[in-house]
């Protein structure tokens, strides 16, 4: 059995393309992201039988859009005529913020959604404390938390005190 790369490229023709097709895929709660911009996607392997194994991680256990992102791989690679696709849902490592891209934070902020600031990965010494979240429309750091929960259980829900928008803020996790 063949061992499955965690986030890596492929090596072959067949990965690439593979690759290629599922990094495309976009995220159902936040469609300017892909599932790559945003770290789901996770290895993509083409067996010596040509089945296309791909593995994803949700961005939380019990994440609703895992059903219309697995459809979505399924479907985008049946089209791009890969005939047998199968998709894996791996819980660990458990997803981070860290592992979003560095473009996908910049298309959020585009967006009009504030990206993660920090790393969530757990490390020994003080622990950092963000006071204030910049407007990803004015640029402002006056800002406060109107709700914990926004949109969806990973974002919080910001107000500008300067241009008085509403907005997203995709938490660190």
């Amino acid at each position: 059995m063949v061992t499955l790369r965690q986030a890596q490229g492929p090596t072959d023709v067949a990965e690439h393309r593979a690759w290629q097709v599922a990094a495309a895929v976009a995220d159902p709660e936040v469609p300017v992201l892909t599932i790559e911009d945003l770290g789901v996607l996770r290895a993509v392997q083409v067996d010596e039988t040509d089945r296309v194994i791909v593995e994803i991680t949700p961005t939380y256990s019990g994440c609703p859009a895992m059903d219309a992102i697995r459809d979505d791989i399924v479907l985008a690679l049946t089209a791009d005529g890969f005939a047998d696709v199968e998709v894996r849902t791996v819980l660990s490592p458990a997803w981070t913020t860290d592992w979003m891209s560095e473009e996908g934070k910049r298309k959020l902020t585009e967006y009009g959604i504030a990206p993660p600031s920090g790393h969530a990965a757990v490390r020994q010494g003080p622990v950092r404390l963000v006071l204030s979240i910049r407007c990803p429309r004015c640029g402002s750091l006056d800002t406060r938390e109107v709700s914990r929960f926004g949109s969806t259980s990973c974002k919080a829900l910001y107000e500008c005190r300067a241009c008085l928008e509403p907005f997203d803020h995709f938490k660190v996790i």
